[in-house]
């Protein structure tokens, strides 16, 4: 019986790229010389660190445009309100992976409001939809990528 997976993963090895590239744009500009102002990877998140708010607006524009042309969705970045003490400031920014449980359901109440003829079952952070058609699942593809749920999906595993 046909099959595929919905996901919502992020290619670390281009975040990384996408990181690496903001840090060296933000030693090389005259408004950040002597800040101290960088972006790093803790775990899972990214932590901003800068001297004012300000900074940390400039620092985020840079972070989304080199996310953006390493192709990366920007819905899986989701910023934190800034902190600021004692001349730091500092923000976070949570990296989202895989596909909560919340976002599942409605993925597949979703998909059964369609009346398509396909079966979604929640696996963990993931979706699996099964059907008997390999058109029907095509069909379920489209429907998905037509909405919005707020993060972004990738159709994996499609097996015949």
């Amino acid at each position: 019986m046909p099959s595929f997976d919905i996901v919502s993963e992020l290619d670390q090895h281009e975040l990384s790229n996408a990181l690496d590239q903001a840090n060296r744009e933000i030693d090389s500009r005259f408004d950040f010389k002597g800040a101290d102002a960088r972006v790093e990877r803790q775990e899972s998140d990214l932590c901003l660190h800068a001297q004012s708010a300000f900074q940390l607006e400039q620092m985020l524009d840079i972070l989304y445009k080199k996310v953006t042309k390493r192709g990366i969705d920007l819905r899986a970045l989701s910023p934190e309100t800034p902190v600021v003490q004692n001349l730091r400031a500092s923000q976070a920014v949570k990296v989202k992976q895989g596909i909560d449980s919340d976002v599942a359901k409605i993925l597949v109440k979703h998909i059964k409001e369609s009346k398509l003829k396909v079966q979604a079952t929640i696996q963990g952070d993931q979706v699996r939809v099964t059907g008997k058609k390999r058109d029907d699942l095509q069909e379920a593809i489209a429907l998905l990528k037509a909405h919005d749920f707020g993060l972004p999906l990738q159709f994996t595993n499609f097996r015949d």
